[in-house]
């Protein structure tokens, strides 16, 4: 029988290898496991999945020039007026770090981790370390068409779980841990995200002027 559980473990392994082959150090974490711990292996199916893509660039245009820049200049957005400069700030220090499956910490970082810190930082609340999780923290769910600054925007993977989690800005566009490139910032229209968006969540911790 534990023969039977180790292959099959091992097979899940594999599967892993194909659905998320994003970092080496994710399957040293899995095979340095205890391999009768089926919840920890069938767990890492539903991980952030690998998603190529390029951030966002902005052109700064004569009419968008409010900061000077000096607030989310790092990561690419100009500012207005209703913008939240301590959550740009906030970005600006996390924005480049690499993406790390079970990382978090500007050595590198995964998405709900990310997302944690902003939150603290920014709005002094503690969230779920877990993609999934992070509903439970949201009072309120929100429509794409309805989303704002401060907004946790959740990802469904191929399996149909969530398994991806960022905060919308402004305009269709969003900050997360990119598998690919790290804290980035991408848009809705993306076709993956666009495709796998599930919902908004608003945290009661969050104000906004928009």
């Amino acid at each position: 029988m534990k023969l039977a559980r180790k292959i099959t473990v091992l097979s899940l392994a594999a599967m892993l290898s194909v659905v998320s082959f994003s970092s080496c150090k994710l399957l040293n974490k899995i095979f340095s496991s205890n391999l009768e711990d089926e919840d920890f292996i069938v767990e890492q199916l539903y991980a952030d999945e690998y998603v190529k893509e390029e951030t966002v660039r902005r052109p700064k245009t004569p009419d968008n020039k409010a900061n000077n820049g000096s607030a989310g200049s790092k990561c690419g957005m100009e500012l207005n007026d209703k913008d939240n400069p301590k959550l740009y700030e906030a970005i600006d220090s996390w924005y480049g770090t690499p993406y790390l499956y079970g990382g978090c910490s500007t050595s590198g970082v995964d998405c709900s981790c990310f997302v944690g810190h902003i939150f603290k930082t920014v709005y002094g609340v503690s969230l779920h370390r877990v993609a999934s999780d992070i509903q439970k923290d949201v009072y309120k769910d929100v429509k794409r068409n309805d989303l704002r600054e401060g907004d946790i925007v959740f990802f469904t993977n191929s399996k149909g779980k969530v398994g991806h989690v960022g905060i919308y800005l402004k305009e269709d566009m969003f900050v997360h841990s990119s598998t690919s490139k790290g804290v980035i910032i991408s848009s809705l229209e993306n076709s993956y995200w666009k495709n796998h968006f599930y919902k908004g969540g608003r945290h009661k911790a969050v104000k906004t002027k928009y």
